[in-house]
């Protein structure tokens, strides 16, 4: 099943127990996704702007990365008016796989996959 945010705009995302791991997984095998969880794991609520990231991809490029992490249940976008805004949906995410973000986090910083 797929929830929508409050106010009207149509950001599917799925259900915290519909959450899937296998898509969870494909949806963080890229490097800009995994620049993305890093900065998110802080557990507030950031702009979707290429320069909250420092990421060297397209305004659109990153918005296609935000919606792959939105759709496979990694994020929640809020709108307010035309200000988008996306958060890590960890609570959702611990609850179903205790450690998992943790551990991509740990194997990031390991591998040397995200410099920042």
């Amino acid at each position: 099943m797929t929830n929508y945010n409050a106010g009207g705009d149509r950001f599917p995302e799925p259900a915290a127990e519909t959450l899937d791991l296998v898509a969870v997984l494909k949806a963080l095998a890229d490097p800009v996704r995994l620049v993305i969880l890093r900065r998110l794991s802080d557990g507030a609520t950031h702009s979707c702007t290429v320069t909250e990231y420092g990421v060297q991809v397209s305004k659109s490029t990153l918005s296609h990365h935000f919606k792959t992490l939105r759709e496979a249940g990694v994020t929640r976008t809020h709108v307010t008016g035309r200000e988008h805004a996306v958060e890590l949906r960890r609570t959702d995410l611990d609850a179903r796989w205790p450690g998992l973000i943790d551990g991509v986090l740990a194997a990031v910083a390991v591998e040397g996959i995200v410099r920042r």
